[in-house]
């Protein structure tokens, strides 16, 4: 097994054009005059059941906030470092790392109400500080320019300095301001919804424990140089307000942790390297994340009776959980059974109510049985899932196979275009975008969104070339 680009239906990976403010990096602020910095495509994971959870771990902390929950998006980063972050927009982006080094569902829940808070806060569209920064600088490089010319090199390197120290001091206020602020907002969150800040306060001890393992010691300059507040500061802070909430006390939610567990032993035994799942969960251990865990190690090295072994062994705990169901079915079609993966993949689709992401790999599995009985199944189950999620790059890539093998060359050429564009593939999406309309009957929904592609394609090509 490897990590795919827009495969669906199961832990996958996806290339998606994201920007972000960069936080907590002082040499990237310093290298770039302190100003916003892109960043490249970020690597998304996409697995139904996971999305599943951390929709639920988050939609109280949304109503919370008093943001409607379905409007909010909570998004897995295929990233071994331990962070989360908000990029504008109503969405929380946590790292793989993070879900790796977090023990509770709980403790994730007080990092997603922190981004909340900064999402609330409208801390990413609000950069005062930035823009502050931003303006100091320029000053003092105009006053360096100034003294340069004057003949003082070594004044104009002072200026500079001076500049750049009073630019990124008024940054990092700043942006210390809003961590404090999105730790209270979270907080508040936190209690709102009635859920315990024990596992806020205990991620916090984990990043302590992170710094201290890399040598991070507290003093002026580390005080300065710091975007976030000092970690034990925020701990003592919160642990006080936490205390006094009457969720304090309260235990998790017991299926909230156990589908946590499931997902987190998933999620590693799909990333990691096979030895390192075997490892941490040995074959001693025949717990359902355990197995869940080797299941994927298995079938990602290749070892397909032993992966079969595991999945056959949670359904037989389970025989009608979808996401076993969905696993059984992976690993027949990854191994070149298609006919054989019909089954499990038809019963998890219509038990999850054609869920996108397990429909698209059960409408795979119909167009790879090489089959044309099956390829009108395929059409409908694939067009019912890009229906519900257009944000699925796979999903319009096999429906595009399905159209070209039923005939229809002009909306095989559309979804091509959906899927392109939505790779940032943009001269590809152009043309396939402007091949479809020219083949659309006129006026068709179809036909408009093939002129709606083109015109973003064109778009974010001029935009890419005035970048050069």
């Amino acid at each position: 097994m490897r990590l795919p680009f827009a495969r669906t239906g199961r832990l996958e990976c996806r290339q998606w054009a994201r920007h972000r403010f960069t936080r907590g990096l002082i040499a990237a602020l310093a290298a770039s005059t302190l100003l916003a910095q892109p960043v490249a495509a970020q690597s998304i994971l996409r697995d139904a059941e996971t999305e599943a959870l951390l929709r639920d771990m988050s939609t109280p902390l949304v109503k919370a906030t008093g943001l409607d929950p379905k409007n909010v998006d909570v998004v897995l980063v295929n990233d071994p470092s331990v962070n989360a972050f908000v990029a504008g927009g109503q969405i929380v982006y946590l790292n793989s790392g993070l879900i790796n080094t977090a023990d509770t569902a709980n403790e994730v829940q007080g990092v997603i109400a922190h981004e909340l808070g900064h999402v609330v806060g409208g801390h990413v569209i609000s950069d005062g500080g930035g823009k502050a920064a931003s303006g100091i600088s320029l000053l003092s490089l105009l006053l360096g320019a100034a003294a340069a010319a004057a003949g003082g090199g070594d004044a104009a390197i002072g200026v500079l300095m001076a500049g750049q120290q009073a630019a990124m001091g008024k940054y990092l206020a700043f942006s210390r301001g809003q961590e404090s602020s999105a730790d209270a907002a979270g907080a508040k969150f936190l209690s709102s919804a009635g859920i315990s800040g024990r596992g806020s306060v205990a991620f916090f001890k984990k990043l302590q424990n992170l710094e201290f393992r890399y040598g991070y010691t507290r003093n002026a300059d580390s005080e300065f140089y710091s975007s976030h507040p000092m970690t034990g500061d925020r701990i003592t802070t919160l642990q006080d307000v936490y205390e006094k909430d009457p969720a304090w006390t309260k235990p998790s939610d017991p299926t909230i942790e156990a589908r946590f567990q499931r997902a987190k032993a998933k999620l590693f035994g799909y990333l990691a390297e096979p030895a390192d799942t075997m490892r941490v969960y040995p074959e001693t251990n025949t717990s359902v994340p355990a197995r869940y865990a080797r299941a994927y190690a298995w079938h990602k090295d290749a070892h397909v009776d032993k992966a079969m072994v595991e999945a056959d062994a949670l359904l037989k705990q389970s025989p009608d959980d979808p996401y076993f169901l969905e696993l059984k079915g992976q690993i027949l079609l990854e191994s070149g059974r298609p006919t054989d993966a019909l089954g499990p993949l038809r019963r998890a689709t219509e038990l999850t109510g054609n869920q996108p992401l397990i429909a698209t790999t059960f409408g795979h599995a119909l167009i790879a049985t090489e089959d044309p009985k099956n390829f009108q199944e395929a059409q409908r189950v694939l067009k019912a899932a890009v229906a519900r999620d257009r944000e699925n790059p796979f999903a319009w890539y096999q429906l595009g196979v399905v159209y070209a093998a039923n005939g229809d060359n002009a909306r095989a050429r559309l979804a091509s275009a959906e899927q392109q564009v939505l790779s940032m593939r943009m001269p590809e999406a152009l043309a396939s975008a402007e091949a479809a309309e020219s083949a659309l009957p006129k006026g068709t929904p179809d036909w408009l969104r093939a002129q709606d592609i083109a015109l973003q394609a064109r778009a974010e090509i001029e935009r890419n070339r005035k970048r050069r």
